[in-house]
């Protein structure tokens, strides 16, 4: 409670310190403008022409910060305002789309920290060549979660791939898969039966000795009604893998849900990424022709 608190207060913090700094910029332009007189112009040609400049400047500074609010405001949503966990998948392709996978979490890592986002790799499988199977990336900032909710689905790269040895043209799919950051308080209403949970168990691997290489203490678990997957291999221990996934697991049934609008968990359908043709939601094309089309944008 304290956590959401402090976030709060933050935020309108943050706010009250854009409204002053939006003040300070109008009065600044509001003082130019009343010395910028026919007399100045006579008496000191050079200090007008540099008020003038620097009102310009002043105001398209303005600009650009109420263009930037205005977006931010756009993020509404119920969950927009959370941070973001985001599930990068490697789909049809082989080692082309684990390269791909690591492509796309090179462009999201740099675009997240542009924005002003903490980002943290919270669990990666690597490909048997180069690149990841999978990865998750947790994007911890305000809107984080309303700035990235819009890249959830298939990505589609077509190259010349250098994994070719005949230096083919090659299509690839990744699945970007983004569910909200929520805290212990907003996911402890939601109830799933045990009925419709697949529990597995599996190594962790990589680093942590023994414990990670010999004990299943990885987590695995399965929503049947919508066939989500949900691994958690961030722990050492077993019930704690167990308990992070079944919290990522409410956090995506619940922003699913609020998507769809649904008023009970039973009426979600299967909203799973598919990362094969057909389903892409972004084309990145490289060869023959350079171009970067989203296919839910008619027109372009």
């Amino acid at each position: 409670r304290a956590k959401v608190v402090n976030q709060q207060i933050s935020h309108h913090t943050q706010l009250i310190q854009k409204i002053t700094s939006w003040m300070d910029l109008m009065g600044d332009c509001t003082a130019a403008l009343e010395l910028l007189t026919p007399d100045l112009l006579e008496e000191d040609e050079e200090m007008y022409h540099q008020m003038i400049e620097e009102c310009e400047t002043t105001a398209k500074q303005l600009i650009s910060e109420g263009e930037k609010f205005e977006l931010q405001l756009m993020m509404s949503g119920k969950f927009d305002g959370k941070g973001a966990r985001m599930i990068l998948t490697a789909g049809a392709g082989g080692t082309e789309a684990c390269d791909w996978v690591d492509m796309l979490r090179r462009m999201y890592t740099r675009h997240a920290e542009r924005m002003g986002f903490s980002v943290t790799e919270e669990d990666k499988t690597a490909g048997d060549v180069v690149g990841y199977k999978s990865v998750e990336l947790l994007m911890e900032g305000t809107n984080a979660y309303g700035w990235f909710r819009g890249e959830k689905g298939a990505h589609r790269l077509v190259r010349l791939s250098p994994f070719n040895a005949n230096n083919k043209r090659q299509t690839t799919f990744a699945g970007v898969d983004v569910m909200p950051v929520l805290e212990d308080e907003e996911v402890a209403d939601v109830v799933i039966p045990e009925s419709e949970l697949e529990i597995t168990t599996l190594r962790s691997g990589g680093k942590g000795g023994q414990n990670v290489n010999k004990v299943e203490t990885g987590v695995r678990i399965k929503h049947i009604p919508t066939n989500i997957n949900i691994k958690c291999t961030q722990q050492r221990s077993q019930l704690l893998n167990k308990q992070i996934a079944l919290k990522l697991l409410k956090s995506q049934l619940l922003s699913i849900a609020q998507e769809q609008k649904c008023r009970d968990l039973q009426e979600i359908r299967g909203d799973v990424v598919e990362a094969a043709w057909g389903a892409q939601i972004r084309n990145y094309v490289l060869q023959p022709y350079k171009m970067v089309k989203d296919t839910r944008v008619e027109g372009w």
